[in-house]
């Protein structure tokens, strides 16, 4: 028998390449407002603000005339790009064709770029008057709830819950609340919970619902923190948080001549975000 028979012996590879755990798509952009963006560098959202009716007490008075407030946001857009090469000489020598599995781990990658321009808009100063050379910085005094070096509590849902209702936010367009994992470990072990608060908490973690103490709960490991490092959770309604899309996510596979006729994988996006209004948007800050 010939001692050189091991060296025909196949090598047995799985069919499929596996992705490593990451986060598959925006989380965000199902909870604000989406706008397509016109042609332009920036886009400009106008905005009317509230009026008080005037009451009439004499017969045959004059009209009043009242101005009615009026402002608007700027959104600039970035745009994203990413692209990769699969050479002609490694496809020959790979059983799996990477192509597809390049297209799905870039559209991860820009679903996650377009949550942290969300997350960033929403704490961020505001670029705000006719050409957007003014600004408005987020209201740390009124709509921001301290961490007081415990995590998420029942004290800060509610709190939170009250400021956006207080400020006549519309429950019916939508509440919700960005967390991590660590504040929803939190709130399972809190004490101050009832039981059937705590079997709505099992049930949220598990991802069997998504609604608790009136908001739809997003599930984030992207969020930031503060200087101290606690946790800046955001609760918000819906409208009040406006992602741009002057470009929607597209993908293009093309052969490059320039690179012996390898297959380049290419995905770009364009987009911007920013908050509509102060009083729409609550800082959660917890400890970790």
């Amino acid at each position: 028998m010939s001692t050189q028979i091991p060296t025909h012996f196949v090598k047995a590879f799985e069919r499929g390449i596996m992705h490593l755990a990451e986060q598959k798509e925006s989380r965000l952009r199902p909870h604000v407002r989406v706008e397509m963006l016109s042609t332009g560098d920036r886009s400009f959202f106008d905005q009317v603000g509230s009026v008080t009716a005037q009451p009439v007490t004499t017969r045959h008075a004059d009209t009043p005339l009242t101005d009615t407030p009026h402002s608007r946001r700027m959104v600039i857009p970035v745009p994203y790009k990413h692209a990769d090469l699969i050479d002609k000489t490694d496809m020959l020598r790979t059983l799996n064709d990477p192509t597809n599995a390049y297209v799905t781990a870039f559209g991860r990658a820009f679903g996650r770029a377009m949550d942290d321009v969300i997350v960033a808009s929403a704490f961020a100063t505001a670029k705000t008057g006719v050409d957007g050379s003014t600004s408005s910085a987020f209201d740390t005094v009124g709509y921001q709830i301290a961490s007081s070096s415990v995590g998420l509590t029942l004290g800060k849902l509610t709190e939170a819950n009250k400021k956006l209702r207080a400020a006549e936010n519309d429950p019916d367009d939508g509440f919700r609340f960005a967390v991590s994992q660590e504040q929803i470990e939190d709130m399972l072990n809190d004490s101050t919970f009832t039981s059937a608060d705590y079997n709505a908490i099992r049930a949220l973690m598990t991802g069997e619902i998504n609604t608790f103490m009136g908001f739809t709960w997003v599930a984030l490991e992207r969020l930031g923190t503060d200087g101290s490092g606690d946790r800046r959770c955001i609760a918000w309604a819906k409208n009040t948080l406006l992602l741009g899309m002057a470009a929607e996510p597209s993908t293009r596979i093309s052969e490059r001549a320039d690179k012996n006729y390898s297959t380049q994988v290419f995905m770009s996006m364009d987009l911007g975000a920013t908050r509509m209004e102060e009083t729409g948007v609550v800082e959660v800050l917890c400890s970790e």
